[in-house]
């Protein structure tokens, strides 16, 4: 689909007030995507697991404007208290998709959001906090436009909040998500997130990834910040080639089952994201002595006992570590023996591969 296939026309319907609620996930990319061009469009493709437990629940509640208005209103409350200084991302959000969304000046809004896991936990709740919020938003258009179907929902939903958060287009939809064009995937697009639909071995559906908290401080970095340094960065085209390369041989890998190649891929592009941080200019780095720690406690783990056990790092210093469900007390008891040590006050979450969005709250 082509972008000015999301610029609607006139709407059919038309309503008042009434509220909505989406929960949605978060994910990890298996395939990193760092670097990117205006309007978040990215550089390379991506490719990452839909998770289930680590969410963000968004209730939008709407009164149409007894007046027209140039303003976007709206007020927001995280976990029950009014959060001004949260606003100007979500006024930054209404005006990149203002154009596609042409009723948002027709509306006052309350927005009402909170996650599962806690907001200090390290744990980025963009991708789930900027997908629930467009999910929400589609849903109005949705009652002004009843003629929506699912797909077209899914994918303009996609297509919104990767202009709010690059990585919350991958978090609608499950259990594996494709983001940004590439020649293997004929369906693939820069602008919205697709359900990979290829093979997939069964042992990749119920994968397990279990979040080691190392730091949950705010990052010395930030995403936006580290993405912009790609740019005249020395190593990017051979990166975004290598991200081509790596998506190419998982698809194989998915279909085959191969665990080892897995292991390989996934750990080769945790790291690679990391060495591309620390030869930007200016370099910096977002790991920590005990992510090192942990990384290597996996690989004599994975060494001594042959289990399935790799790791994924996020743009922070928070460990993923992977595995397939049948290791599951095997992985958790090592979890707890060698791993909680390594993480602030012992703090770890457990999650594993899921299904995406689910609406919890019509609007009326």
């Amino acid at each position: 689909m082509r972008e000015q296939e999301f610029i609607p026309n006139k709407y059919s319907n038309s309503i008042n007030k009434g509220q909505v609620t989406w929960q949605s996930p978060s994910n990890i990319a298996l395939i990193k995507y760092w670097g990117k061009k205006a309007n978040q469009i990215p550089a390379n493709p991506s490719l990452s697991f839909t998770l289930n437990n680590c969410k963000t629940t968004t209730r939008l509640e709407f009164q149409k404007k007894s007046k027209n208005s140039n303003n976007f209103d709206f007020e927001l409350f995280f976990e029950g208290k009014r959060k001004d200084e949260f606003k100007p991302k979500i006024q930054q959000f209404f005006k990149r998709i203002e154009e596609y969304c042409p009723f948002l000046k027709d509306y006052s809004f309350q927005i009402y959001t909170e996650n599962s896991f806690p907001h200090s936990s390290g744990i980025a709740s963009s991708a789930s906090g900027m997908s629930a919020l467009a999910l929400c938003v589609m849903s109005l258009e949705k009652e002004l436009n009843p003629d929506i179907t699912t797909e077209f929902f899914n994918r303009k939903a996609s297509f919104l909040a990767r202009l709010g958060s690059g990585s919350a287009c991958r978090s609608i939809e499950g259990k594996l998500i494709e983001w940004g064009a590439h020649k293997s995937f004929p369906e693939s697009s820069d602008l919205y997130g697709m359900q990979y639909e290829f093979e997939v071995a069964e042992v990749f559906k119920t994968f397990q990834d279990t979040i080691l908290l190392v730091d949950k401080g705010q990052k010395q970095v930030s995403s936006s910040v580290g993405h912009n340094l790609m740019h005249g960065h020395p190593f990017a085209e051979a990166r975004f080639a290598q991200a081509h390369s790596n998506l190419e041989q998982l698809k194989q890998v998915f279909a085959s089952g191969n665990l080892e190649e897995f292991i390989e891929i996934v750990e080769s592009e945790a790291l690679t994201l990391h060495a591309m941080m620390m030869s930007s200019n200016p370099y910096f780095i977002l790991m920590k002595p005990n992510t090192l720690q942990i990384i290597n406690k996996i690989w004599d783990f994975r060494e001594s006992t042959k289990t399935s056990v790799c790791f994924t790092l996020d743009a922070g210093a928070n460990v993923h570590v992977l595995y397939p469900e049948k290791d599951k007390e095997k992985v958790l008891e090592f979890i707890k023996n060698e791993l909680v040590g390594y993480c602030e006050k012992e703090k770890y979450i457990c999650d594993h591969v899921g299904e995406g969005a689910e609406k919890l709250g019509a609007a009326d």
